[in-house]
Parts: structure tokens; C-alpha cells; sequence
């Protein structure tokens, strides 16, 4: 089968590799333009392209696909089915309805819960208990198309966004496979979403980092989970952003304001709203390295009383 495949993070890499290693014939690779990244912006390619390019496969970095430009493209490869993976863009109507079997999303969520571009973080952030992969082929909304297939996995209380990215690029690669396999031999069987129980989510801020205190401690030890490595929660320590990379759930309890610092020895203990306190236990000090809160505490004293604030509080 001539497959045109469509991606462009780390994400993707996992299904376009096992495309190449299963032997399909990937005609063209369509990613996102190279950016700047870093400091000095040196202009970089898209995971995707760097693996295409790996296996001497024709890379496509259109600005647009609209007004017939993608459909153009699509033209020339001449692929029976397009797999689209994180790739960045809605796609339109001509170019969706061109390929045999037409185009297929690998999406990491259960569908209909979490359409657009953040679902895995959104699935910790809330506190779900289980996520997954969705196949769906697509049409013009986002998200919106009839499902092919779905594969679950339970979420552990110390999964982040960053290990759950990690588990979901290799079972979306899965899934994708077998519903290819589907596709081929006959046995693929679409299903309309429900809409009705439909939830959208949109790009990560970096607002939502910001720790309010007065929310219990499981929603917070989530936030943390769920926005990291990026863009990561924060909280503010005598003025100055302390970003909290890692962090535990504890038994302790206390009376004390949400935000207060009751133990600073192996840990920063802190009391969140429900009076349930969360260890902090990997920090960074704006401007300063990453360490473990022991190695923080030992260079910088934070007494016992001291209140962590919200950047709303700092204004």
C-alpha cells in the first residue's frame, strides 16, 4: 500500500518508523516547516523529517495546504491512504477526499474526551485514570471523525505527561498498524463519535503553571504531573519563581494557611487548601540549576512558616 505520512514532533517518530520497518511503501513525509530553537535560534527540522531523511524519503514542508496546494502535492505521490500523527494543521476537504482509503489520525486520547492539541496533558491535569490511542478517520472538523479503533492504558499515580507521551507514541504506532492491517483486509468498521460527550482542549500556557495553594493536594501534585517537562508548574519563594519539577503526595496534614512551608529538611512539606501536605522534592530556582529539594535546601534556607504564593499574589 503507497502511504503519504503527515507529522511532526517526537510523537510521530514512533508510527513513522514502524511504517518503514514493516515495509510499506511511504511515498512522502509532510512536517511542519524547520524552526529556531534555543537561544542562539539555529534553525532546526522536525524529528519527523530528520528519521525521513534518515531513509532517503521525499520530505514535503508546505506553508499551507489550502486552495489546492496540499491536493497538488498529494497528486504527485500518488498515496492510497494519508496517516497523520500530531501533525499540526486541519486538513481540507479536497485533500481528505483524495486518497483511496482516505486519511487516517492517530490521536492520543479517547475519543471523543480531549480533541485538539494537548490531550495528553489535560488527561493528568484532570485526573483521569486511564487514557489512550484513537483511530479515527478523519473529516473536516478536528477531531471530529468516525473511530477505527481505541486502545487503553491506565494512568499510575507517578506517570507525568513526559512518560505518558513516551507510552502513548508507542502504543499510537500500535494501533496504527492494526488498523492499517484493518483497512487492507476489509475489516475496518468506522464508528461515529458522540458528540455530545465531546471535549475540546487547546495549546498549554505557561500560566497554568502557576500553583494556587488553596487547591487541594491531589490537584495540585496533577498540575505538576500534568505540565511536565513543559511548560511546568511554579510557585513564587520570597519573591523569586521556584519551578517545581517533581513533587509526592504525603499524609501529613495541617492547619496551617495553604502555601505554608511545615517542614524544610529532606523536602519542602507544603499545606495545600484541603489541609493535606505535598513534598516538593525537584526544584529550580529562576536563573539557577535543577536540583533535588535536600541539595536546594542545604545552599538555601527556607524556615519553617515561609508561605509559597501564586503569581497572582506577586502582581
Amino acid at each position: 500500500m503507497r502511504i503519504a505520512f503527515m507529522g511532526t514532533p517526537d510523537f510521530s517518530v514512533p508510527c513513522l518508523r514502524v511504517l518503514i520497518e514493516h515495509g510499506y511503501d511511504v511515498v512522502g513525509v509532510f512536517c511542519q516547516p524547520d524552526k529556531p530553537v534555543g537561544r542562539k535560534q539555529i534553525l532546526t527540522p522536525p524529528p519527523v523529517k530528520e528519521l525521513a531523511l534518515q531513509y532517503g524519503i521525499r520530505v514535503l514542508q508546505p506553508t499551507t495546504l489550502r486552495g489546492g496546494a496540499g491536493l497538488a502535492l498529494l497528486q504527485e505521490l500518488e498515496p492510497e491512504l494519508v496517516i497523520v500523527v500530531a501533525y499540526g494543521k486541519i486538513l481540507p476537504q479536497d485533500f481528505l477526499s483524495y486518497p483511496k482509503y482516505g486519511c487516517v489520525n492517530v490521536h492520543a486520547s479517547l475519543l471523543p474526551k480531549y480533541r485538539g492539541a494537548s490531550p495528553i496533558h489535560w488527561a493528568i491535569l484532570n485526573g483521569d485514570s486511564e487514557t489512550g490511542v484513537t483511530t479515527i478517520q478523519m473529516d473536516a472538523g478536528m477531531d471530529t471523525g468516525d473511530i477505527l479503533r481505541v486502545a487503553k492504558v491506565p494512568i499510575s499515580p507517578d506517570d507525568t505527561a513526559e512518560s505518558l507521551f513516551e507510552t502513548l507514541s508507542v502504543l499510537g504506532a500500535e494501533t496504527m498498524l492494526a488498523t492499517i492491517d484493518d483497512i487492507e483486509h476489509g475489516r475496518a468498521n468506522p464508528t461515529p463519535q458522540d458528540h455530545t460527550r465531546a471535549t475540546t482542549v487547546g495549546l498549554l500556557t505557561k500560566q497554568l503553571g502557576d500553583i494556587d495553594w488553596t487547591k487541594s493536594a491531589l490537584q495540585i501534585h496533577n498540575q505538576i504531573r500534568g505540565l511536565y517537562s513543559w511548560p511546568g508548574a511554579y510557585t513564587f519563594l520570597d519573591g523569586m519563581m521556584l519551578k517545581i519539577h517533581k513533587a509526592s503526595l504525603t499524609n501529613v496534614t495541617s492547619a496551617k494557611a495553604p502555601g505554608t512551608v511545615v517542614q524544610s529538611k529532606d523536602s519542602l512539606l507544603v499545606c495545600c487548601g484541603d489541609g493535606r501536605c505535598i513534598a516538593l522534592t525537584e526544584v529550580q530556582l529562576v536563573g539557577k540549576k535543577r536540583m533535588a529539594a535536600a541539595d536546594f535546601l542545604r545552599g538555601h534556607a527556607v524556615p519553617v512558616g515561609t508561605i509559597l504564593t501564586s503569581a497572582e499574589k506577586e502582581a
